[in-house]
């Protein structure tokens, strides 16, 4: 799978930003051609304290073609405007060859 990642920094209005982003961005993104699977990740700090990211917001697809198809797409046309609209200086994008594979816990079997 491939995989378009959003980290948004910490936002100076939380509120207003949650608003924006659920009301806004994330019903055209989500309609997004081709689309498998949303993940959404809200930071609450790391090993050292509070953290600079806020939320990471992933959309994942079948291939690098599917991605940028939708990237291109009207939908996701639409959602990069939104995006630039009240997030542009809060977030970082990125494509990713995404691979995953689970891991036996303790007690179960390999």
């Amino acid at each position: 799978m491939h995989k378009l990642i959003l980290v948004f920094k910490r936002p100076p209005e939380v509120a207003a930003f949650d608003r924006r982003w659920s009301e806004d961005f994330v019903p055209i993104a989500e309609r997004m051609p081709g689309l498998r699977r949303v993940t959404v990740a809200r930071t609450y700090g790391g090993p050292s304290g509070p953290s600079d990211i806020y939320l990471v917001h992933e959309f994942y697809f079948d291939d690098e073609a599917a991605l940028r198809s939708a990237m291109t797409s009207a939908e996701g046309q639409q959602a990069g405007q939104a995006l630039m609209a009240f997030a542009g200086r809060q977030v970082s994008l990125a494509f990713a060859e995404h691979l995953e594979e689970d891991r036996p816990g303790p007690g179960r079997a390999g």
